[in-house]
């Protein structure tokens, strides 16, 4: 049998299983119960009720939080020669065309987003096997195929994020860190749910958010009422 330690013990205390948080609550209860002695990731899961296997009901798009997440996010800026040069002083770290492309095909992936331009993605192509299963393939959905290189890159960097249904319908990001106050973690995640909320599909049927859950790197899950999140 697995021995629960004893900070496991008391955060497990301080979290109802049966009760649904306000996410003012929610958002404060979090910090609370983060005990890493890293800056843990503080992430929000919500199940929609959509069918992803449907195209009509697939939910994909981007946001930009109001207060970031708190990472360091490695940008890789697959743009042409004339287009270098903005895309550094935008803040990607890294940005050419022919070179990178050798380099991924050999296997390089240290990095967390792609940008790049429409005309270059022909040559993309054939990296869809590395970046796919990887979920670093640029796409015009997630706002990562652009002309407008500069601009995309200095929004990542600031916190933009985007976001895709998994197959079971649900919604798994990042709102930001442990160390965030608790009205940063709520502004970023009514961001986030406001914008699934204009999202909604027309041919998605009955309850739309059917449950939302918060927690941190290691701790339990904090069911927020629904009913909480203004806006939706």
């Amino acid at each position: 049998m697995t021995r629960i330690s004893k900070k496991r013990k008391e955060v497990l205390k301080k979290v109802d299983a049966t009760k649904a948080y306000s996410l003012t609550d929610a958002s404060k209860l979090v910090k609370e119960i983060s005990y890493t002695k890293f800056d843990s990731s503080v992430d929000i899961d919500i199940r929609l009720g959509v069918d992803p296997k449907k195209a009509n009901q697939m939910v994909r798009g981007v946001v930009a939080l109001p207060h970031g997440t708190g990472k360091t996010i490695k940008v890789l800026a697959l743009v042409p020669a004339d287009k270098e040069a903005e895309a550094l002083e935008a803040g990607a770290d890294y940005a050419g065309l022919d070179e990178y492309i050798q380099k991924i095909e050999k296997g390089w992936t240290d990095i967390d987003i792609i940008i790049t331009m429409p005309a270059v993605m022909a040559k993309l192509g054939k990296l869809g096997k590395i970046l796919g299963p990887r979920n670093l393939m640029p796409n015009p959905k997630s706002g990562t195929v652009t002309q407008e290189v500069g601009k995309t890159v200095k929004e990542i960097k600031a916190g933009k994020i985007d976001f895709k249904v998994d197959k079971e319908g649900i919604i798994h990001t990042s709102i930001g860190k442990s160390t965030f106050a608790p009205e940063k973690l709520y502004e970023n995640a009514v961001e986030l749910i406001q914008t699934l909320a204009k999202m909604k599909p027309s041919s998605a049927k009955g309850t739309y958010f059917r449950s939302i859950h918060v927690s941190s790197t290691m701790s339990p899950g904090i069911t927020v009422d629904t009913k909480s999140v203004p806006g939706i």
